[in-house]
């Protein structure tokens, strides 16, 4: 079995091209929460050349929008929502520097594409976990969109925060090869 690989923001690139897909990997240090309409707002502030509420280069957005917290928690449960939602937004975070994300689901060809050019990497992180994955968040702070409640963008610190590779920066996609494994199996 192979070790979880330990990674710590802001990623660097010589460290995120040597990743494969399926690879378990423990992510460490500051990572920021924002799902579709914070998305949207980050991608208006981009069209209007406007600066973002925080720097984006090599960062990683997780796609989240947690509970409240309990007692002696950052945050409440922690789950992951379906990634496509922020398809049509990515291309244009990746381009501006962004490096990871992490979600769940299938990605669009156009969000793969610019992770290739980007040399960016897609995390899964596991749905129905949301519990488990509060337990790596050790502290929460507010970045910006308040008035979007647990949607707001938010400044995680993580310590091993568990995810798999999704696709990698050649656009391997685990998704994509799983479901041709399952295929082979079909025929046989």
């Amino acid at each position: 079995m192979v070790a979880n690989i330990k990674l710590f923001t802001p990623l660097k690139e010589d460290e995120i091209i040597k990743l494969e897909i399926g690879n378990k990997v423990l992510l460490n240090g500051k990572i920021y929460s924002a799902r579709d309409a914070a998305h949207k707002r980050l991608v208006e502030l981009i069209k209007e050349g406007k600066p973002l509420p925080f720097d984006i280069r090599n960062q990683v957005i997780y796609y989240v929008g947690p509970s409240p917290a309990r007692p002696g928690m950052a945050v409440g449960s922690a789950g992951p929502t379906t990634s496509f939602r922020m398809d049509p937004y990515t291309p244009i975070l990746l381009d501006k520097g962004l490096k990871g994300m992490i979600g769940k689901g299938e990605r669009k060809k156009e969000v793969i594409d610019s992770i290739i050019k980007n040399k960016a990497i897609y995390f899964i992180a596991i749905g129905g976990a949301g519990a488990l994955l509060a337990q790596a968040i050790k502290s929460a702070r507010l970045v910006a969109y308040e008035d979007l409640g647990a949607e707001a963008i938010m400044e995680f610190e993580v310590v091993d925060f568990p995810v798999i590779v999704g696709i990698d920066t050649t656009g391997k996609d685990l998704y994509a090869e799983g479901i041709k494994k399952y295929q082979v199996l079909e025929e046989v």
